[in-house]
């Protein structure tokens, strides 16, 4: 990180130079530096580690997802808060570890929860506005279906997309069979692919925000790449899942799931060109990430594991930030984060701070990205209900259970955790599994009838020997995941 101030300063001082001699336009820019930045926070669903062209995936290519991170730093050790979506977004718009709240033990939230996030609780859209922020949600919601627990009633301003957990790219119906599109809390009826959806309000938004004349938080959450497997030529498949719970076991293939990816980054550059169109680009931080770790037809190498495991594959995630105005261009970090750390670092960025009755479990990473601060070493925690999972990182060691097995990993040395040195190092894993315990202890019990999910050897083959617990079967609508 040695030189990040310098790159800062010419920058900014370039601007100022570019400012003072360029059109009106310019000058309103220059302006809009000097209050508070926008924020473009941007999530995919069930994205793995390596389904993004930055991170080397040879086969893909994202060519806008790609131009964040050439605009910014790319983090090679980001970390999702769980194994699956809505736990992941609970530690998101909370700032805090998900295991604090009834909400965040359910693995994720199913068509039969009916609770939600807490009114009196703190959250990041909520903060932001208290702190002047225009707030608006694009897309994914999947933290309380009714409305009492909705979007709107948890700090966002505007909402327009879905309360569950996926839809449908053409019927936009829920995996309980049910139309889930909404505008605010009324639901609507749109003709069109939801990825290309999502993208066109998210443009519009910009656009309206930028006439308000305030800065804006705009979260922009897609159900892509998460099933059903269909692209935009693929309208007869979902009218042959119609009145599934979505989750086609005989579908999909990996040029499905690589033509979902490359429509969500067509999208991207459409939001990151309307920041340049309307000049403020330079003053917009745009964040994205995943919500766990990939699926059925991603790439998660160079680790094992995926979605609803606690090995890297299902933790380890693509996560990009750019800030031109404040942060170096091409940078890779080996900082390790999680998405908790997102909350303290984006209000600093805007100047706030989380509530003090509700700190925050996460690190403000604004000093390390600006260079202010060197990189330092971080402890994560996990759980997860399914198959006992258990997982700590420590530094570059990793203490991890599953079931009754228990492993010590170095996963800087050792990526794909294969070697166990649990009896070669037995004084490390005694730290960490007792580190664990005294963690866990501090949290909410498991809930043995909260929802836990997991994949069978029935259900995919690479998982031979494994037994349920397990989703529901796909032939019928109604108690699925989401």
């Amino acid at each position: 990180m040695v030189g990040y101030k310098d790159v800062t300063r010419r920058r900014v001082l370039g601007s100022a130079v570019a400012g003072a001699a360029a059109s009106a336009l310019a000058g309103r820019r220059e302006a809009r530096a000097a209050g508070p930045p926008n924020i473009v926070f941007i999530m995919a669903d069930d994205l793995g580690y390596a389904d993004v062209g930055c991170y080397g995936r040879p086969d893909l290519r994202t060519p806008h997802i790609d131009r964040i991170a050439a605009r910014g730093i790319r983090f090679t050790q980001g970390y999702a808060n769980s194994a699956v979506c809505s736990a992941t977004r609970t530690a998101l718009i909370t700032g805090r570890y998900q295991y604090r709240l009834p909400l965040g033990l359910e693995e994720p939230i199913t068509t039969r929860f009916t609770g939600g996030l807490p009114t009196d609780h703190p959250t990041l859209p909520g903060l932001l506005r208290r702190a002047g922020y225009g707030t608006t949600l694009v897309g994914k919601w999947h933290l309380g279906a009714v409305a009492e627990f909705g979007p709107l009633q948890r700090g966002y301003d505007t909402f327009w997309g879905f309360r569950g957990g996926t839809i449908d790219y053409f019927s936009h119906r829920g995996t309980d069979d049910k139309p889930d599109l909404w505008d605010g809390d009324v639901r609507i009826e749109e003709v069109g692919y939801a990825t290309h959806l999502l993208g066109r309000r998210a443009v519009e938004t910009i656009g309206t925000m930028v006439r308000a004349g305030r800065p804006f938080f705009l979260s922009l959450h897609f159900n892509a790449p998460h099933w059903p497997w269909e692209t935009p030529e693929d309208e007869a498949e979902s009218r042959r899942i119609a009145g599934s719970n979505l989750r086609h076991f005989d579908g999909g293939t990996r040029a499905i799931y690589h033509r979902i990816i490359a429509e969500m980054d067509t999208q991207i550059g459409r939001v990151l060109d309307a920041l340049d169109s309307h000049g403020i680009a330079q003053d917009t931080i745009v964040v994205f990430t995943s919500d766990n770790g990939g699926e059925r037809f991603s790439d998660t190498w160079p680790f094992s594991g995926r979605k609803t495991e606690l090995l890297e594959g299902g933790l380890r995630i693509p996560t990009i930030v750019s800030w031109p105005r404040r942060l170096p261009a091409g940078v890779v970090s080996a900082q390790p984060m999680i998405t908790m750390d997102w909350l303290p670092t984006l209000l600093a960025a805007a100047g706030a701070s989380p509530d003090p009755a509700y700190p925050s479990d996460g690190l403000d990473l604004l000093p390390i990205l600006t260079g202010e601060a060197p990189e330092r070493p971080r402890s994560f925690f996990w759980r997860y209900r399914a198959n006992a999972q258990a997982a700590m990182r420590e530094g570059d060691l990793k203490y991890l259970k599953i079931r009754d097995n228990t492993f010590l990993f170095d996963v800087a040395a050792d990526p794909l955790e294969r070697a166990n040195l649990k009896t070669r190092r037995p004084e490390d894993f005694a730290r960490l599994e007792a580190s664990w315990r005294a963690w866990n202890a501090t949290m909410l019990p498991e809930k043995p009838d909260s929802f836990t999910e997991s994949y069978t050897g029935a259900q995919l083959a690479d998982h031979f020997g494994v037994q349920g617990p397990a989703p529901r079967p796909v032939t019928t609508a109604g108690e699925a995941p989401r």
